[in-house]
């Protein structure tokens, strides 16, 4: 029999994931309550059905995809209908958040009785004809999340406890994001600086492959500054524990990456003067 599978929220990765997993058979659930038109739209486009929270906590697996700053408080509102259910699902938290806060919504799920799974999703939604993206889970549980392979979804099983695929996606995001944002702060600057055009022709001639990554990545990232403030919050506490070698200055790192993006997400809420720069720098080319 088919799964059936919880996913909140139903934004573009929740739903994109919903899509996959229901195009190949699995029943899909999500919360619909409280969301946007556009959100409702992307559930019913992707084949999800609205379902209650007692509904949601008699599925066969319970996905937690939301905003970083949101994980901890979903799992609190999931806690009384999963301490309810009969037989709770597996609730799999694949949020961009730290080892810490992936142990406490770990233990706050695991009193309600429900099987737990840390996730870290990396890579872009799923989209027809390409792959990922890839899923990686830890934790005694996470074997059982492997099941979800069969209807679409590339999973990662680690052979470590709750907290490693969190750590393993925390690592990862903090190499990709934090290179948007030194490229973003710097291109900036430049443009203060007056040397923007002379930056961009030397990123063309001696790094061409890294000026090319920042205009698919830059643009793009624009929309999600808002999201991406607390994964960096995140981050700067996982890379803050090592209090006795570099951490500190990681952190500091990530904490100045978080304000960036908060910076930039105020400018787009204003009226995107600094985001429309940097897109415009980012259009130019060499020679035209």
């Amino acid at each position: 029999m088919a799964p059936v599978v919880g996913i909140v929220a139903a934004g573009s990765m929740g739903a994109a994931v919903g899509a996959r997993l229901a195009a190949r058979g699995a029943r899909v659930l999500t919360s619909l309550e409280g969301r946007s038109e556009a959100s409702r739209t992307r559930a019913h486009a992707a084949g999800m059905i609205g379902a209650t929270d007692a509904e949601l906590a008699r599925a066969d697996f319970l996905l937690s995809i939301v905003p970083p700053a949101a994980a901890l408080t979903f799992a609190e509102r999931m806690a009384p209908s999963l301490t309810a259910s009969v037989r709770p699902p597996c609730f799999v938290d694949c949020n961009a958040v730290s080892p810490a806060t992936a142990e406490r919504i770990g233990s706050r799920i695991a009193a309600t009785g429900a099987p737990f799974v840390d996730a870290g999703i990396i890579g872009p939604p799923p989209r027809d004809g390409a792959a990922g993206p890839n899923f990686y889970a830890s934790g005694e549980h996470a074997a059982r999340f492997k099941t979800l392979a069969a209807y679409g979804l590339d999973i990662r099983i680690l052979e470590a406890p709750i907290g490693a695929a969190s750590a393993l996606k925390m690592c990862y995001a903090g190499i990709t994001k934090g290179l948007i944002a030194v490229g973003t702060a710097m291109l900036l600057a430049a443009t203060r600086g007056g040397v923007a055009d002379a930056l961009r022709a030397e990123l063309e001639e001696s790094q061409p492959q890294l000026i090319a990554s920042f205009r698919r990545t830059i643009p793009a990232m624009f929309p999600k500054a808002w999201r991406w403030v607390a994964e960096m919050q995140e981050i700067a506490a996982f890379a803050g524990e090592d209090a006795a070698g570099t951490g500190a200055a990681a952190a500091g790192i990530y904490c100045g990456a978080a304000e960036l993006y908060a910076r930039l997400a105020q400018d787009v809420a204003a009226g995107g003067a600094e985001v429309r720069a940097l897109a415009a720098l980012l259009e130019q080319r060499r020679g035209a």
